[in-house]
């Protein structure tokens, strides 16, 4: 598999052409403020009254509202949150220049059909692997973030060229871009997020700080075992991998982790996860999760005051400091 690098990539089908970056969140502020700063003529599409203006205006960024924005834009990248693409994209449609093209940074949206674009645009995706405030940091530092990218629609015959500009321009291009297509972006996204690293990995640090506690274990060493220690695992996967994460421990440490595999990840989780990707794969979750925001997203505000209430909250909102470098 290839890996497109800034030297691989032609700058030129990106050249001359002004971006609209819709939505000013965590994906859109750091993809605005790199292309601003890679001299690309970028502006910020807000709806109206938007909190996020002024933020925005402020860090040297033009501010239009959403219609105003697409339609004098040339590239029209959607980084508002996926369950209010469909509703973005109807407002916009019927301004998008004639072989225009819009960018996505997931491809949820294109994937399971909440918008199905008008044939005369270029659809396109470029899908950093990481959180945006990540890829700004990155990219001020004088790096950048590996990332995905895919044409779901070539109308113009420039779409693949213009994702890799694109995604040159915001930064990955300094680590490495690989091509994927928009299902498999998606479904692999979707899983992790819900199997892995977003679902099981923070229910299982509060399920052994729970089990800690309970056994009578103060709570600070409960938080320091089961949730402080989790940032070592990441940066010693990322450094050296799996297998080399194991080199670096001590013998005691590896030994106990031989004894606890295959107890908690058994069989039961296998099938678990099986079912969880049928469901990605389905299109259920992505459902699931629009009913959710279209009744005011209780699931997800029940899920967020129940982590926030946790105890293990007020205990690492004192000890992370502590662990700061």
């Amino acid at each position: 598999m290839q890996i497109y690098r800034d030297a691989d990539i032609d700058p030129a089908p990106l050249a001359g052409k002004r971006v609209a970056v819709i939505g000013y969140g965590n994906q859109g502020r750091a993809q605005a403020l790199n292309l601003l700063d890679g001299g690309v003529d970028v502006c910020v599409g807000l709806r109206e009254g938007s909190a996020r203006a002024a933020q925005a205006a402020d860090a040297g960024l033009r501010v239009l509202p959403v219609a105003q924005a697409a339609a004098q834009a040339d590239v029209v990248v959607l980084l508002a949150p996926d369950e209010t693409l469909h509703e973005i994209y109807a407002a916009i449609a019927p301004v998008l220049r004639p072989g225009a093209a819009i960018g996505f940074a997931h491809g949820l949206a294109i994937h399971f059909h909440l918008i199905e674009p008008a044939s005369h645009l270029d659809v396109f995706m470029v899908a950093p692997k990481g959180p945006g405030s990540a890829l700004r940091a990155d990219f001020v530092a004088g790096g950048g973030m590996a990332g995905l990218f895919a044409v779901a629609q070539d109308a113009t015959g420039n779409a693949r060229g213009l994702a890799l500009a694109y995604g040159r321009a915001i930064g990955c291009g300094r680590v490495g871009l690989i091509e994927s297509t928009f299902a498999q972006e998606t479904e692999a996204d979707l899983f992790n997020e819900g199997a892995v690293l977003w679902g099981a990995v923070p229910e299982l640090m509060i399920a052994g700080y729970d089990t800690l506690v309970e056994a009578g274990f103060a709570p600070e060493i409960a938080w320091l075992e089961c949730v402080g220690e989790l940032r070592l695992l990441a940066d010693l996967v990322a450094a050296r991998g799996i297998a080399g994460m194991r080199e670096a421990i001590s013998t005691t440490a590896e030994f106990a982790g031989v004894t606890g595999a295959g107890r908690i990840v058994t069989d039961d989780t296998r099938a678990a996860m099986r079912v969880l990707l049928g469901e990605v794969r389905s299109g259920a979750m992505t459902q699931a999760m629009i009913t959710d925001a279209r009744a005011g997203s209780p699931r997800l505000t029940a899920a967020r005051r129940a982590q926030a209430t946790h105890p293990s909250e007020k205990v690492g909102g004192r000890l992370r400091p502590l662990l700061e470098r």
